[in-house]
């Protein structure tokens, strides 16, 4: 038996995994789940007066069964009305052959790193691989963590910055061209920039779809983040019926996702849908056939992606004794 319930902070969590080990625990979580070998997916969105709760659970069975379950909170005027982050949460994980928790640990770093290593997954089979060219839209925390997770895989050498707040975009656009030492630049004409884009990235809390079809040129990869509640939306539904679609989880996706706006408006059937992220990486379904074809992901994110990371993290605290013990069960 362990000697108790792990806790991390949200510093030990992001001292234990670098964004290439997020891209790898990624890509084998999905291609864990298109073989079957994975616990069935949980998710409830709950909404708040000014925010929205999100509560995702899932696991990996091999090499070893892990449980996990996340909590998070997002309120979006935190920073201004309290000093809080926007984002914030917890994910416990159990051990999923006898239900004992083994860890309490911050979620922040493990959402947007996996959420940011899902969309390099995604890139590497989707994306045209000479791709030099983004535009990434919604310049806070997530969207550098794209920009870095992009860059990871493809040879990335330009950036757009576009963002509903133009100091936000300016702020992105030096930060992360010094960071990376590439050329990016704040946009606020979306339209002038993707159609000098190779790929897209929109990582908003949008409610009304702000990327229209006609800013897509063809032969892009779309990445479309932030749609991860039925209100939320961020791209054109006709573009879901104009380029070849992948979702992380169709269920899920055909729920809160773009692609949910998309068969609401009649615009496209769940059966044109071209498959999972998880049955491209195993070869069940073709990724990118041709350079002219214009590819989407909808990513909704998933309980999954957080068990796995979160797993990985828990391994490597045993490892390099980082965190500190409670024991729920103890005797008075």
């Amino acid at each position: 038996m362990p000697e108790g319930t792990m806790l991390l902070n949200r510093e030990d969590v992001s001292s234990l995994l670098q964004l290439s080990d997020y891209v790898e625990v990624v890509e084998d979580a999905f291609r864990a789940y298109a073989q079957g070998t994975t616990l069935s997916l949980g998710l409830l969105h709950v909404d708040a007066p000014d925010g929205e709760f999100h509560i995702k659970a899932g696991g990996p069975e091999k090499p070893r069964t892990y449980f996990g379950l996340k909590v998070n909170a997002g309120f979006f005027q935190n920073r201004q009305r309290f000093g809080l982050p926007n984002i914030q949460g917890t994910i416990i994980l159990c051990d999923g052959d006898n239900g004992y928790p083994l860890a309490f640990m911050d979620s922040t770093a493990i959402t947007i790193n996996r959420t940011g290593a899902t969309t390099a997954v995604a890139a590497k089979y989707l994306a045209r691989p000479e791709s030099r060219s983004v535009t990434i839209c919604g310049c806070g925390t997530q969207g550098r963590v794209q920009l870095r997770s992009l860059k990871c895989i493809l040879p990335i050498e330009t950036a757009y910055a576009f963002d509903f707040d133009a100091d936000v975009a300016e702020a992105f656009a030096t930060d992360m061209g010094r960071e990376l030492e590439i050329e990016v630049g704040a946009v606020t004409d979306l339209g002038s920039a993707t159609q000098k884009s190779d790929v897209c990235v929109t990582c908003t809390p949008a409610r009304e779809y702000f990327l229209k079809r006609e800013d897509v040129p063809p032969g892009m990869f779309v990445a479309a983040i932030g749609a991860d509640s039925p209100g939320k939306q961020e791209i054109d539904p006709r573009l879901m019926a104009s380029g070849t679609v992948v979702v992380d989880i169709l269920s899920q996706c055909a729920e809160v996702g773009e692609l949910r706006h998309a068969i609401e408006a009649k615009i496209i059937e769940r059966g044109q849908v071209h498959g999972e992220l998880g049955e491209v990486i195993v070869g069940k379904r073709p990724g990118r056939t041709s350079g002219d074809e214009i590819t989407i992901f909808d990513s909704t994110g998933t309980g999954l992606q957080d068990a796995a990371a979160a797993a990985a993290a828990y391994e490597r605290a045993l490892e390099s004794g980082k965190g500190t013990y409670f024991d729920f069960f103890a005797s008075a």
